[in-house]
């Protein structure tokens, strides 16, 4: 089992930058591919990132492509989110989640930490 707590949420302005940590307990973690998905008001929880076990291999949903980056440390038991360029529409409570694979879709994935808001202002 793996427990997820999200770090680094805020208010910025548009074109600021916010770097999210998600830390994992557990032994596992190394095991789990690791995803950021996130959630505006009245819209669906949609896919922002994956990362693999090793941090080798990433993956981005096209409107953060450039903007953002998923790394890992897997010696410090936790998944960052580098948001650079960000933008009103970026605004949401993004959340870490855990899965064995690079999975996309939100209903694939085992384990959620509780989310951290992010809102960037115009």
């Amino acid at each position: 089992q793996v427990q997820l707590v999200e770090f680094g949420g805020g208010l910025v302005q548009a074109g600021a930058s916010l770097r999210l940590s998600c830390a994992a307990s557990g032994r596992t973690f190394s095991s789990y591919c690791m995803g950021w998905f996130r959630q505006a008001p009245g819209k669906e929880r949609e896919f922002v990132a994956v990362i693999n076990q090793s941090g080798s291999s990433t993956y981005y949903t096209d409107s953060v492509k450039g903007r953002f980056a998923i790394s890992r440390d897997n010696t410090k038991n936790t998944v960052y989110l580098q948001m650079n360029s960000l933008k009103p529409e970026d605004t949401a409570v993004y959340y870490c989640a855990a899965h064995p694979g690079m999975a996309v879709k939100y209903d694939e994935y085992d384990y959620w930490g509780q989310g951290t808001q992010v809102t960037v202002s115009s």
